[in-house]
């Protein structure tokens, strides 16, 4: 343990990180940084094919940075018998719902079955998936522990939930807090030393199942408040109330007070999942977190709600959903970012097409519609100009990128239907949403 805890903390151990993505590959980078030889796991061939071309895929991490990374040693791979070259292995992969909204841990636990067999003693394995309290224990400890390996002694397992937030530019994976439990004492010694070189505060934690609570509340905590802010949008609409007007004020109290913003939905690897990994573990103690629920319900239903907005307005105009040439404007899961991960832009999109619409969109970030798991739209980014702005019968502002030129596309829209509070100032095309 101590000659572990050594060449972590000196940067001579080598660090295995499984899976590539948008958690994945900001991690490796920082290790980079701070002077460790890192060995990147992914099963996409594509993904380890453009590192090893020293490409990009993810829009605000830079092909140079990639590059200067593969210069100084990275390796990409997807090869994990390699996991025994290892001191450190760091699982980023993902933790979506499957479609009774239950967890679906079958990429951690696939994962995991993949590479015990090539574990060895002295090594440290943490896992960053967010998931339930107790996956650690319950899923991953057995695993390891059945192949002759002691935790605590022989091999050390960790929690510490990925806190990253793409687009950010005040925070880094250096400067946001690292949150690390430990299945043993040892563990946790061994853990933070494992992030302490290269993350400017290690927050340790009493257990593993409390870092996994911890992620679950950070997010269900922003998940239940922007419900509210929903809920309140929907009763200021119906009272004639600009609820951004609202929020502008009431933000001005120094405490007590913290903005969140409506929108057409939840998106993102975290919020629209997160809650209902509690939910769905709490019914094992007999617990119904309605409060948490309410929150995702609410969440869930607003592309519903755009879509009453956007049939209403058109039926001013004398028209109905099937048939109109509708522009979705932005469709990643959040402004100025080109991740799609559950963004609620794709839910209304698919819910328009069902009833009956001509889908186009427009997005700065996202130069063709990627390949999805649940969702497949065959579409390319469409140029905004004035001549194509006027061909459609309604634009929807479902992300508001800084890159959009707002005053054309309100000049020149026949109907507008702003779902993130963009237009202030009521116009006759302007429909808030």
């Amino acid at each position: 343990m101590n000659k572990l805890i050594k060449s972590l903390s000196s940067a001579e151990a080598k660090i295995g990180i499984v899976g590539l993505g948008y958690v994945g590959l900001p991690l490796m980078l920082r290790y980079q940084d701070e002077g460790y030889k890192v060995i990147g796991f992914d099963i996409d061939e594509r993904k380890v094919s453009s590192l090893k071309e020293g490409l990009s895929y993810i829009e605000h991490i830079d092909a140079s940075q990639i590059k200067s990374a593969l210069k100084n040693g990275f390796e990409p791979t997807t090869n994990l018998s390699r996991i025994e070259e290892v001191d450190a292995i760091i699982l980023c992969v993902p933790t979506p719902l499957n479609k009774y909204r239950e967890p679906d841990l079958s990429f951690v636990l696939g994962t995991m079955d993949s590479i015990v067999p090539f574990l060895r003693k002295d090594q440290v394995v943490s896992l960053e998936s967010t998931t339930y309290p107790g996956t650690t224990e319950e899923e991953l400890r057995p695993r390891i522990e059945k192949a002759g390996l002691k935790i605590g002694e022989d091999i050390f397992l960790v929690f510490s939930p990925e806190r990253e937030d793409p687009g950010r530019g005040d925070f880094t994976t250096k400067t946001i807090p690292k949150v690390v439990g430990g299945s043993t004492q040892n563990c946790l010694e061994v853990g933070i030393a494992l992030y302490n070189k290269v993350i400017d505060r290690v927050v340790p934690v009493s257990s593993t199942k409390a870092a996994e609570m911890t992620k679950l509340l950070e997010n269900i905590h922003r998940a239940v408040n922007i419900g509210l802010v929903n809920e309140m949008k929907i009763v200021c609409d119906k009272m004639g109330i600009d609820i951004h007007e609202v929020i502008d004020a009431a933000a001005t109290k120094p405490f007590g007070f913290v903005a969140y913003r409506p929108g057409p939905g939840l998106g993102g690897h975290c919020i629209p999942i997160d809650p209902f990994y509690l939910t769905w573990k709490a019914r094992e103690f007999g617990v119904h977190t309605r409060f948490i629920e309410l929150a995702g319900e609410i969440n869930s239903s607003m592309p519903s709600y755009v879509i009453k907005k956007i049939a209403k307005a058109l039926n001013k105009n004398k028209k109905s959903i099937n048939g109109s040439k509708i522009l979705i404007l932005g469709i990643s899961y959040k402004k100025n970012i080109d991740d799609m991960r559950e963004s609620p832009s794709v839910f209304l999109m698919e819910k328009l097409r069902r009833e009956g619409a001509e889908i186009s969109y427009n997005d700065p970030h996202v130069p063709v519609f990627p390949k999805m798991r649940e969702h497949k739209f065959d579409l390319s980014s469409q140029n905004l100009t004035a001549e194509s702005l006027a061909t459609y019968d309604c634009v929807v502002l479902t992300t508001d990128h800084d890159k959009f030129d707002y005053e054309l596309i309100l000049k020149n829209s026949k109907l507008i239907i702003d779902t993130r509070g963009k237009y202030r100032e009521p116009q006759p095309n302007l429909v808030k949403a």
